[in-house]
C-alpha cells in the first residue's frame, strides 16, 4: 500500500497509507482533537473530514477554536439552506446561484420563479427543514467530477450551468454532497449536517445575479450561524439593536427623508424635518470654518471634462463618473465626481505670494457618482452628496503644522457631536503595488514620515494601512463605528503632491520668484451631508440633542379652545428667540397626545392647562422621562437656550 507523508504546522512529519481521512488522522492524534475538527487543509487547499488524502504534503486541521472554522460552519448552513429549500414543495423547482459565507453570516441568491417568491414569513418552514436535515446528521462528501458530469449533474439549474462554462477548462471541478443535495463546491465544509446546530434566517433582499445590473434579479436569502446558543443570541440581538437604529426605519418613522423610482435612485429628497437637523450641520460647520479662517466659496456642480482629465480623475474613476455631456461645440461637460478641481480653479484665480499661505478654501460642494444601484442604501450610499470640503494650500514648511490645525478643529467638531467612539488609521501606498500610484518614491517617502511625525507630536495613537491611500497622496482617516458594528471612513485628511504640479501651481515666495509649488491638504471633516446625517441618525435612534432636533418643544393646550392662545403666545416667544416650537390642534386624549410625542422624539412636551395659563408656567417633559416640573415660561425659554447653546452635553 502506497504512503504519503504529512508535514504539520509544528514542524512534525508523519508518514499514512494513502486513502487515509483527515478524520482518522485526527483521531490518531487525540479523540479530543477529532471531535473538534472541523475540516482540513492540504498544501493550502481543503479537504473534507470525510474525504481521501492520496498525496503528501502540508496538513493542517481546523478546530472550533480557529477564527476560520467559523466561515466553514456558515459556508455549509448556506448549503444546508439550500437543501431545505429544495426538500419544500414551494421551492422544489427554486434556482441556485452562489451561496457563500460573509463577515455577519451567510447569503444564498435563488430565483424562486414566479409567485414562489422568499419572504420572511417563509423562514420558520424553511428553519424547521433545516433543523430536520441536521438530526439527519448527513455526511458531507467532496469528489472531483468531469465537466461533461457537472453540466449534466446542474442541467437544470442555468446558474450553476453558467459558472461551470465561465471555468477555466483546464480547472478541476468538485462538488459537494449530502444525502439528496448537490453542490457545486470547492470545499471548506463541515464533516456532517449534524454539526450545524445554532442558526437563524435573518432577512431576504433583491440582487442581480453576479453584481451586473444587466442580468437577472435574484433573491438573496440572508442568515447566520454560531457554534453556540449564546453568540447566536448575542448576534440577533446586536442586529435588533441595528435594525432599531437603521437611518432608513428612522428617517421613515419620523419623516426626516424619502427615496423614490420615480425620482430616481440613489436620490434622496429631503422632507422638512429631515433638511432642518441637514441646515443646522451646515450651519454648524460653516461657523466652524470661518472661525478657523477657511474662505468659502461656490463653485459650479457641472466643470469642464478637461479639469477632470488634468487632475487624474478621468483616469482613475471614470467607472465612477457619469457619461460627459456633448454641448455640440466640441465642449463637454461633467458631473464633478470631486471638487478639488474646483478649488484649484479659485487659487489660479489670481497670482498668489507666500503671504497668502495658508490659504484656506472651503465649500458644501454637491457632487455627483455613478453608483451601482444594487449598492445604493438611503442617505449611506447614493449618487448625489453634498460634500463638507475643504482644500488648503500650504507652502511646505507649513504641511504639519496645517495638518495639526485641521486634526484638531476634527477633533472639536466630534466632541459638539458627542461622536466618541473612533480611531485613527494612517493610509499609504501599497508598497507591493504601486502602480496605480503617483510614481514618485521620494514624496511617498517624505509625506508618510511626516503624516507620521505630526501623529506622534499629538501624541495621538494610529494603526497604519498600506494599501489605503488616495492616488494622489498618503492620508489620515478617522475610522467610526456603524451601528452594525462595522467600521467606516467619517473624516479624512490627505497629502496631495500631485495636484498641484499637474495645474501647476505656483506662488511668489520671499526671494520674490514666482516657480514655488505649493502642498494641498484635502479634508472633509464631516464628510458627506447625506453619509454625515445618516451616521447621525443611527447614533443617536432618532432622539437628537436639543440643538439638532428637527423640533424642539412640543406644545399641548389642555383644551384648543380655553388655551390655545397662551399655548401659541409661548410658541411665538419660542419661536422669536430661535427655537423651533410647534402647537399641537389635533383633538385627542392627553395622554395620546404626549405619547405621540415621545414617539416623534421631540426633546421637550409643554402641557398647558388653567394652572399654567393663569400663573404664566409651563408644565415641562423631557424626552424620555416620565416626571414632569413646572416653571415660568422665561425660565423655560433660558432652560432650552442654554441646551442648544452647549450642544445639549450633559453638564453638572
Amino acid at each position: 500500500m502506497a504512503e504519503i507523508t504529512l508535514n504539520f504546522p509544528d514542524g512534525a512529519k508523519k508518514s499514512y497509507e494513502a486513502g487515509i481521512k483527515p478524520i482518522e488522522v485526527a483521531s490518531s492524534i487525540a479523540k479530543s482533537l477529532a471531535k473538534k475538527s472541523v475540516s482540513a487543509k492540504l498544501n493550502g487547499h481543503y479537504v473534507g473530514m470525510n474525504d481521501s488524502l492520496t498525496e503528501s504534503g502540508d496538513f493542517q486541521l481546523i478546530t472550533t477554536a480557529d477564527d476560520e472554522s467559523l466561515d466553514i460552519l456558515r459556508h455549509s448552513t448556506a448549503h444546508l439552506l439550500a437543501q431545505a429549500m429544495r426538500r419544500l414543495p414551494k421551492f422544489a423547482n427554486a434556482h441556485f446561484g452562489v451561496g457563500p459565507f460573509i463577515e455577519n453570516g451567510f447569503y444564498y441568491d435563488t430565483d424562486n420563479g414566479a409567485g414562489n417568491q422568499v419572504s420572511v414569513d417563509d423562514f420558520p418552514e424553511i428553519e424547521a427543514m433545516m433543523k430536520k436535515i441536521v438530526k439527519e446528521d448527513l455526511p458531507i462528501l467532496s469528489h472531483e467530477i468531469t465537466r461533461d458530469e457537472a453540466l449534466e449533474t446542474f442541467k437544470d439549474d442555468p446558474y450553476k450551468v453558467e459558472l461551470i462554462n465561465d471555468l477555466p477548462a483546464d480547472e478541476p471541478i468538485t462538488v459537494a454532497v449530502q444525502g439528496e443535495h448537490i453542490e457545486l463546491d470547492r470545499g471548506g465544509l463541515v464533516p456532517s449536517t449534524g454539526w450545524i446546530k445554532h442558526f437563524k434566517l435573518v432577512s431576504v433582499a433583491g440582487s442581480y445575479w453576479r453584481g451586473q445590473s444587466d442580468n437577472a434579479v435574484l433573491q438573496r436569502v440572508y442568515g447566520t450561524a454560531f457554534w453556540n446558543a449564546d453568540d447566536l443570541e448575542a448576534d440577533l440581538q446586536r442586529r435588533a439593536e441595528a435594525k432599531e437604529r437603521d437611518h432608513r426605519n428612522i428617517g421613515r418613522d419620523l419623516d426626516l427623508f424619502f427615496t423614490s423610482q420615480k425620482v430616481g435612485s440613489g436620490l434622496p429628497v429631503w422632507l422638512p424635518n429631515g433638511a432642518t437637523i441637514r441646515r443646522q450641520v451646515e450651519r454648524y460647520i460653516v461657523d466652524k470654518e470661518l472661525a478657523n479662517d477657511y474662505l468659502h466659496v461656490y463653485t459650479p456642480v457641472l466643470s469642464n471634462l478637461n479639469l477632470y482629465k488634468t487632475s487624474g480623475h478621468w483616469d482613475h474613476y471614470r467607472e465612477d463618473m457619469f457619461p460627459p455631456m456633448d454641448m455640440g461645440d466640441g465642449e463637454f461637460l461633467e458631473l464633478r465626481p470631486m471638487n478639488c478641481p474646483s478649488h484649484i480653479s479659485v487659487y489660479q484665480h489670481k497670482p498668489r505670494s507666500y503671504r497668502d499661505l495658508p490659504l484656506r478654501i472651503a465649500e458644501l460642494g454637491m457632487m455627483h457618482r455613478y453608483e451601482k444601484s444594487g449598492a445604493l442604501t438611503g442617505l449611506s450610499r447614493v449618487r448625489e452628496m453634498t460634500l463638507n470640503d475643504g482644500h488648503t494650500f500650504v507652502a511646505p514648511d507649513q504641511l504639519e503644522e496645517e495638518f495639526k490645525s485641521i486634526l484638531k478643529m476634527t477633533m472639536a467638531v466630534y466632541e459638539d457631536f458627542n461622536i466618541t467612539d473612533y480611531r485613527f488609521r494612517l493610509s499609504y501606498r501599497d508598497p507591493e503595488n504601486t502602480s496605480k500610484y503617483f510614481d514618485d518614491d521620494e514624496m511617498w517617502e517624505k509625506s508618510q514620515a511626516q503624516l507620521k511625525r505630526a501623529m506622534d507630536d499629538m501624541g495621538l495613537d494610529y494603526f497604519e494601512a498600506p494599501g489605503e491611500a488616495a492616488f494622489y497622496g498618503p492620508k489620515l482617516d478617522i475610522q467610526t463605528k456603524t451601528a452594525l458594528g462595522g467600521e467606516e471612513t467619517l473624516s479624512t485628511i490627505q497629502l496631495d503632491f500631485l495636484l498641484p504640479e499637474r495645474f501647476n501651481l505656483t506662488y511668489v515666495g520671499e526671494d520674490g520668484q514666482d516657480n514655488h509649488r505649493p502642498v494641498m491638504l484635502h479634508r472633509g471633516i464631516v464628510g458627506t451631508m447625506e453619509r454625515f446625517t445618516a451616521y447621525l441618525i443611527e447614533m443617536y435612534k432618532g432622539a437628537f440633542p436639543t440643538w439638532l432636533a428637527p423640533l424642539q418643544v412640543q406644545i399641548i393646550p389642555v383644551n384648543n379652545g380655553a388655551h390655545g392662545a397662551y399655548a401659541n403666545k409661548i410658541k411665538q416667544e419660542l419661536q422669536e428667540a430661535g427655537l423651533r416650537a410647534n402647537v399641537e390642534t389635533k383633538e385627542a386624549k392627553m395622554g395620546y397626545l404626549i405619547r405621540e410625542a415621545q414617539t416623534k422624539k421631540v426633546p421637550y412636551t409643554l402641557v398647558l392647562g388653567d394652572d399654567e395659563q393663569d400663573n404664566q408656567t409651563v408644565t415641562v417633559r423631557r424626552y424620555g422621562q416620565q416626571e414632569t416640573e413646572k416653571m415660568t415660561a422665561a425660565e423655560f425659554k433660558d432652560l432650552v437656550l442654554k441646551d442648544v447653546a452647549n450642544y445639549s452635553r450633559v453638564t453638572e
